[in-house]
């Protein structure tokens, strides 16, 4: 079955409110199967489920206890689904920098006095900021600053027998630059044992996820970046590993109201393109309709780069330029542009004006060694399955106004 954007938008109330949302970067649109299953559990979480008639020894330890206990586990599952895993091999929390700082504490194991890390330039500063806490020397690849790639070729050299830990981010936030992961993980293992933990939270709402495609460690997700409730996850390559933590350092309480919320969310990405062969497993479906987005992003990312690119006052952060013009890079559809002689405060105040919502570009070391402040600032824009040509051709009307 094609990608049906039409229908698509009848899953999200929120956009009758009149708005074009470009901001799916910044704050996803929340679809209504979610809302509604998130209110459902806060208001079911305490309540008792009635036992089924003629149920058998094995239910018994269940009898008398609050459904909620229940939404935790479905949300394990459902996650799991989401990466190619199994349920085991998932701990919830209440945000992914708060997970990320609990698997400092939980990997001090692994460290010992000469052991050392690995970060980078292209992470979201708050969890880079987290892992940067463990007490260990630390090295940090350098993103290319024509692209924002991160070139795997540099971990030849800042990895060695003592690493213990590798971080990278699956794309960029903001740039949309994919990252190629089984390129560093792949030089990763040539060199060290150590783990390597992927941020996944910007790539997983556009392309679908097989974890051992990968060949990585650890995955983590934030799920509000996909339209969820306010959860994050981390997905572990097998159990075992656990065995090697402080693993209660990572037995963290969450919502079973928010975490109620969670399989619905996975439902509605395994639904926006229907059709799949074979076992209509709920993994199944997701990475089918999931593949079948990536196509329809795919076509609105070009016609967005292709038409923003032609007005010769833009500038796309990582695109435009003579150093990247000829890079192949692939993108998820999110980007960063400056029109050149406007400040980017007045870039997003017309867009807005004109019924579009974007984000002022956020500041980082990346962002700034890229040149953006010297250009005036950026404007970000995200694309979510509900946006269509036609929002494309409104940014570009707008856009041309000022270029």
């Amino acid at each position: 079955m094609a990608f049906d954007v039409a229908s698509i938008r009848g899953l999200y109330t929120s956009l009758g409110d009149g708005w074009t949302y470009l901001n799916a970067h910044d704050t996803p649109q929340i679809p209504e199967r979610v809302s509604a299953a998130v209110s459902r559990s806060f208001r079911l979480s305490a309540s008792v489920a009635l036992p089924e008639p003629g149920a058998g020894t094995h239910s018994r330890e269940q009898l008398g206890r609050p459904e909620g206990e229940s939404y935790v586990q479905q949300a394990r599952s459902a996650v799991a689904d989401l990466v190619g895993a199994a349920p085991g091999r998932v701990v919830l929390g209440p945000s992914l920098p708060a997970l990320y700082a609990s698997l400092v504490v939980a990997l001090k194991p692994l460290f010992r006095r000469d052991s050392s890390l690995v970060l980078n330039g292209v992470d979201r500063p708050e969890l880079t900021g987290a892992l940067a806490r463990i007490d260990a020397p630390t090295k940090y690849a350098q993103a290319d600053l024509a692209t924002g790639d991160l070139p795997a070729w540099q971990f030849d050299d800042l990895v060695d027998g003592a690493t213990r830990l590798v971080s990278v981010p699956a794309a960029h936030a903001e740039l949309g630059t994919i990252i190629g992961v089984g390129d560093v993980v792949e030089r990763v293992r040539e060199r060290s044992r150590a783990w390597v933990l992927v941020d996944v939270s910007a790539y997983a709402p556009y392309k679908p996820i097989t974890f051992d495609a990968w060949g990585a460690d650890i995955l983590a997700i934030d799920l509000a970046e996909l339209g969820g409730p306010q959860l994050g996850a981390l997905v572990f390559r097998d159990e075992a590993m656990f065995g090697r933590l402080d693993a209660p350092a990572l037995d963290m309480q969450v919502s079973t109201g928010l975490a109620g919320g969670v399989p619905a969310v996975v439902e509605h990405y395994a639904s926006l393109v229907e059709g799949a062969q074979g076992r209509p497993t709920r993994r199944n479906r997701l990475t089918h309709s999931m593949g079948e987005t990536a196509t329809y992003f795919n076509r609105l990312r070009d016609d967005l780069d292709t038409f923003l690119g032609t007005l010769p006052a833009v500038h796309i952060v990582g695109v435009s330029g003579e150093a990247a013009e000829d890079a192949a890079i692939e993108r998820i559809p999110r980007l960063m542009f400056g029109v050149r002689g406007v400040p980017s405060t007045m870039v997003h105040q017309r867009l807005f004006a004109h019924g579009i919502v974007s984000t002022l570009a956020r500041p980082s070391q990346l962002i700034s060694d890229m040149g953006v402040a010297e250009m005036g600032g950026a404007v970000t824009v995200g694309l979510a399955p509900f946006n269509t040509e036609t929002d494309i051709e409104q940014l570009i009307r707008t856009v041309a106004s000022l270029a």
